[in-house]
């Protein structure tokens, strides 16, 4: 039995992926969340396989969630459904450490295809995902981060912010803020919960 969890914060949305599952034998949806905190709360207390996740979500978002998710709770697929399918949205959920990512405009059939493919660790992309990430991968290589910006990320990792990291290091908050614009221009992500958790999938921190 596949345990799923639906991470949206629009109730009529999670209603009516609950019943996309209802009929499945080999499928049940153990819980709901609205915001990425409760997602954390609920993995390990109801034993969960497969999160389906909302990307835009109060509070953390849905790329924090599965950072952290791939952080705390490994052995988790992340399934990003969402309504959006920009770089800046793709490409941050795929390195945050998410194994599929699909619309909300997919058949049922297709989510369900989905759901079983990533609970075996397959990779699920739509259409508009694929090609983004192949586009990355034909890209030039991104410039590595400088020994100033790893300190900054490294910190921003831990949970300091700008006023701490500025602190620690002995610089303005502005120059933290430069760093920081730096670091999401290499990592090609657009915020502090992306940058990190691109960072851990790439091993630049541990």
């Amino acid at each position: 039995m596949i345990r799923v969890l639906i991470a949206d914060d629009h109730p009529v949305v999670r209603d009516g992926l609950r019943g996309t599952f209802i009929s499945e034998t080999d499928i049940e949806v153990v819980g709901e969340a609205a915001s990425g905190h409760e997602v954390l709360d609920q993995v390990d207390r109801l034993g969960v396989d497969v999160v389906l996740m909302d990307l835009r979500m109060p509070g953390m978002s849905g790329v924090a969630a599965t950072a952290a998710l791939a952080r705390q709770a490994p052995e988790v697929r992340v399934l990003v459904l969402t309504t959006f399918d920009s770089e800046s949205d793709v490409l941050p959920a795929i390195e945050a450490g998410a194994t599929g990512y699909l619309l909300k405009d997919a058949l049922p059939d297709e989510l369900l295809r989905g759901v079983r493919a990533v609970h075996r660790g397959e990779s699920v992309l739509a259409p508009t995902a694929a090609r983004l990430l192949m586009g990355q991968v034909r890209a030039p290589a991104r410039r590595a981060l400088s020994d100033r910006e790893l300190e900054v990320l490294r910190l921003v990792a831990e949970g300091a912010s700008n006023r701490t990291a500025a602190a620690r290091l002995f610089i303005s908050e502005a120059s933290i803020k430069t760093h920081l614009q730096h670091v999401y221009d290499k990592l090609g992500v657009r915020d502090r919960a992306a940058a990190v958790g691109a960072a851990y999938r790439r091993g630049l921190i541990g």
